[in-house]
């Protein structure tokens, strides 16, 4: 009975043994798959043909053709990554891993296309971002950070409804001043949504007074980041929490690394920016009455698409300036034109166009009705003559008697 025993304890050990190995094996399999992928930043999946697409690029950005490099990504060893990434003037730390690797792989040889296009786009926003920086006394380099965020689109809209170029949530761009309603929506605004950007970055890194952490938190919020340094055993460095990140904050930091390099480095890659035709100059003028955009195109010899682009704050066709004094932009001629006929372009067609109702007058039901009325028919049903007649019933005597 003993060895019975003894055997049945032997063979409970090596099933508890092999079942632990196998799942020492299968955990270790996952984290090396885990530590093999990459988490790609939404804007890095963007189609280039949706880029393209935006008014903007279609009038202002076309290929270089005069470009004579070959379309071929060199390869270079670690040391050159290393010793280029640096020579980038920068306060942020910029280092090299075989993560960093792999995003400065993906721009320069499967999105060769789009850093072609955020070059030339560039030449309408990084300097809107350089100044704006400089006003709040920040790092140069973080005029990259909306190449990761939206890919310079100023429309852009993610799954979750973080919205423009710096891609703000609903919440945050109104704790910054940005206005969100159903007709206005400042983090669409260029100018207004990177002086919001500025304040939120400077007032991040009077929390942590860590770049790299202070982008993480850009991006997945200070409370993920916080719980992050908690598992961490409290290490406030971005690679040292970096397995305890949702997964997008963990490929975050490596692209904003690697598009500092490709963005400095493009020439190397055979890269060719597209090139750029600078717009006309334009100016402001602002709109204190509810306008519509065909009233503006009926007087200023403007494109409706040229007004939507200057303006992307504005969802709808129509201008609110009844609820707040709004600001217009316009290329030059047509501010001067717009001032000249300010009264005959808010009256052109203002009952077809600006149909929103100031009052209202309800109607009155009228006393008599013109519809005669119709008396209802009733249908009667007979009562059954099993069921009219009450039913009686007589009590018998009975035949004995109390005593």
């Amino acid at each position: 009975m003993k060895r019975i025993h003894h055997y049945f304890i032997s063979l409970v050990t090596i099933s508890i043994l092999c079942i632990t190995q196998g799942i020492q094996s299968i955990q270790a399999q996952n984290t090396q798959n885990d530590s093999s992928k990459i988490y790609l930043p939404e804007a890095m999946t963007i189609n280039m043909d949706s880029l393209l697409n935006e008014w903007k690029a279609n009038n202002y950005i076309f290929p270089d053709t005069t470009c004579a490099l070959p379309n071929v990504n060199p390869e270079y060893d670690t040391i050159t990554y290393v010793k280029r990434l640096s020579r980038i003037p920068a306060v942020m730390e910029l280092p090299y891993n075989d993560i960093v690797r792999k995003y400065i792989d993906q721009y320069t040889i499967k999105q060769r296309s789009s850093v072609a296009y955020m070059l030339g786009a560039g030449n309408f926003y990084i300097p809107l971002f350089e100044e704006a920086l400089d006003q709040h006394g920040l790092p140069l380099e973080l005029k990259y950070l909306p190449i990761i965020e939206s890919a310079l689109n100023p429309v852009a809209k993610s799954k979750v409804g973080a919205t423009g170029l710096w891609q703000f949530m609903l919440a945050t761009g109104q704790r910054y001043g940005l206005e969100v309603n159903s007709v206005v929506d400042d983090r669409c605004d260029p100018l207004k949504s990177t002086q919001a950007a500025a304040r939120f970055l400077k007032d991040l890194y009077n929390i942590y007074g860590d770049w790299s952490l202070v982008i993480a938190a850009y991006n997945c919020g200070p409370g993920n980041v916080n719980k992050a340094i908690h598992r961490a055993g409290g290490v406030k460095d971005y690679w040292a929490i970096y397995p305890y990140l949702p997964s997008e904050t963990r490929g975050y930091v490596p692209a904003f690394i690697a598009a500092n390099y490709v963005m400095n480095y493009y020439c190397e890659h055979n890269i060719c920016p597209m090139k750029t035709k600078m717009p006309i100059a334009t100016d402001t003028v602002v709109v204190t009455r509810d306008v519509h955009l065909d009233q503006i195109t009926a007087y200023c010899n403007i494109e409706k698409e040229s007004i939507k682009s200057l303006n992307p704050q504005y969802k709808t066709n129509i201008i609110p300036g009844t609820s707040a004094p709004r600001v217009l932009r316009m290329t030059q001629q047509a501010i001067l034109e717009f001032v000249e006929h300010e009264d005959s372009i808010y009256a052109y067609r203002a009952d077809e166009l600006i149909t929103r109702r100031q009052t209202v007058t309800p109607a009155k039901a009228s006393v008599t009705s013109t519809t005669p009325y119709k008396k209802k028919k009733t249908t009667t049903y007979k009562k059954s003559k099993y069921y009219s007649k009450k039913k009686t019933y007589s009590k018998k005597k009975s035949k004995y008697k109390r005593r």
